[in-house]
């Protein structure tokens, strides 16, 4: 009797979604769900309840380390299977839905789309996107890794893989382990290196987003690439007016 309660209870559930998707139901409703992929015969709504209490909230559950979410009585390595699923599906929807359009200096894409592969990370992780004259993604790279609050950066390495893929312009993005976006003195310096180093080969530097705990900083949206843009141009007017009086005079003094 017990089983075709759960049997039954299950059904409604699955035929609730199936009709408008996940509109009126709890969260614990939306983890039953994830979990009865990996025991379909199993009542696993306890079990849904528990992870909502413990970690939160939905997004909490779905972030949780698997070690933690597997200590919750009724939550083993199947039960997992479906949550991990859901982790890695919308990783790759994001992933192919940012490729398809242009970026269109969305920030909020790029958090979104990489949220996913830097938000668990106990370490810095550089990534590179690289874009062509359309401003469409043609590539992303992890190109350094570093400490938990520092990573080094080498701007030499960063325009070489940019030659290499043809690109036309580049975003960066890194994450703060510590949860917290604000960026550090290194990063502002990194972050004007990279863009005269870009603006010297004519690549253009669209922005540079830190990635924190559900949270992100860009510098676009803070409009410090237009100032270091400016900085940039103002630096090439001053040396390039040098070379010009120079070579009035006959000879390069720089």
């Amino acid at each position: 009797m017990e089983k075709q309660s759960h049997e039954g209870h299950r059904k409604r559930l699955r035929e609730k979604f199936i009709k408008s998707g996940l509109a009126g139901f709890h969260d614990y409703e939306i983890i039953e769900l994830l979990l009865t992929l990996g025991t379909p015969r199993r009542d696993c709504k306890q079990a849904a309840k528990e992870a909502i209490r413990r970690f939160g909230s939905l997004r909490g559950v779905l972030e949780a380390p698997p070690d933690e979410l597997q200590e919750i009585n009724g939550i083993g390595p199947h039960n997992y299977f479906g949550i991990r699923l859901i982790q890695e599906t919308a990783r790759k929807f994001l992933e192919e839905q940012i490729q398809e359009k242009p970026f269109c200096r969305s920030s909020r894409e790029v958090f979104d789309y990489l949220y996913h592969s830097l938000r668990d990370q106990k370490k810095e992780i550089f990534k590179v996107i690289f874009l062509d004259s359309q401003n469409q993604i043609i590539g992303v790279e992890d190109l350094f890794m570093g400490s938990v609050s520092n990573t080094s950066v080498y701007p030499r390495e960063v325009i070489e893989r940019a030659l290499r893929h043809n690109a036309s312009a580049l975003i960066f993005a890194h994450n703060h382990p510590s949860g917290q976006t604000r960026p550090s003195k290194h990063d502002i310096t990194i972050t004007k290196d990279l863009l005269f180093a870009a603006g010297m080969v004519q690549i253009k530097v669209l922005d540079h987003v830190i990635i924190g705990n559900n949270r992100y900083f860009s510098f676009a949206d803070a409009e410090l690439i237009e100032e270091f843009e400016d900085e940039f141009h103002h630096e090439e007017v001053f040396y390039t007016n040098r070379m010009l009086k120079a070579a009035e005079r006959g000879k390069f003094e720089i």
